[in-house]
């Protein structure tokens, strides 16, 4: 009798687990810290104006409307306008850790087509991420996906991860970018993303290199299975499981991963 009711309590003890992975329900010892969104200001994306194609230009080459530091009000001072390009410049008089940061356009956008031009420094690192949410304490990747952007040649991130997750265009940490297009450093790529109702692709240099739909039991597989898991990071997790939170929205940014980085021609097509 006592070795069926230890048996009959295993049973539900394996149930029990079943059913909290199908629901994604948070394990005890992975709880989610307690976290907190910045109501910091946001910009009436109509005053902007649209190109021939009707897709908002974010940036001019000539002005930083409309951009600002994640969780901060002003542009941090390592993101300057250099002939035409938004850079991230590392290196300056005068500048200090504080003066860096991630820099996002203040509008949460929720189905649209971004596209930009970038070109990374001989090692660089950067990312673009978007329907992010401003998380106090956090950094931007807590809460939103990154097309990674980077030197595929000399950065070391291109042999990590798994099967070149973590190249150029790849769904960082996640989905590598097949093919694998990227330009060397100090060449210009062209890159687009497209968030529609959930389904999510990445353009590298004209060619479709990434597809995935968010919010869906395969993008909970993903998760688990990245950097961003339910065991290592329960915040991320809790996050990204969930990208855009209610509204489905958030905003678009870029990273400072302290290496040099250029981008131009910013364009945002509400969908």
């Amino acid at each position: 009798m006592k070795r069926r009711f230890m048996y009959m309590i295993g049973v539900v003890v394996l149930l029990s687990s079943t059913i909290c992975q199908a629901q994604n329900v948070t394990a005890v010892g992975n709880k989610v810290p307690p976290y907190e969104l910045n109501n910091l200001p946001k910009v009436d994306i109509n005053k902007f104006p649209k190109n021939g194609d009707g897709a908002y230009v974010l940036f001019n080459g000539t002005s930083l409307t409309g951009w600002r530091g994640y969780n901060k009000e002003k542009v941090p001072a390592k993101w300057v306008i250099e002939d035409g390009t938004l850079k991230f410049s590392n290196k300056g008089p005068g500048l200090t850790k504080e003066d860096g940061g991630d820099i996002i356009f203040a509008y949460d956008f929720e189905n649209f087509e971004l596209e930009f031009e970038w070109k990374i420094s001989h090692a660089g690192n950067s990312g673009v991420f978007f329907l992010a949410k401003e998380v106090e304490g956090q950094p931007i990747y807590v809460s939103s996906p990154e097309y990674q952007l980077l030197d595929n040649e000399n950065h070391p991130d291109a042999k990590q991860g798994v099967n070149g997750n973590r190249k150029s265009g790849s769904l960082y940490d996640m989905i590598p970018a097949k093919p694998q297009n990227g330009k060397p450093a100090g060449e210009w790529n062209k890159a687009k993303i497209v968030v529609n109702n959930g389904k999510v692709i990445h353009y590298q240099n004209d060619k479709k290199v990434v597809e995935y739909t968010i919010r869906t039991p395969e993008w909970t597989t993903l998760l688990q299975a990245s950097k961003f898991s339910q065991e290592k990071w329960p915040l991320a997790f809790e996050l990204l499981n969930n990208v855009g939170g209610e509204s489905k929205s958030g905003v678009i940014g870029f990273q400072d991963h302290g290496d040099d980085v250029w981008l131009k021609n910013i364009t945002v097509k509400v969908l």
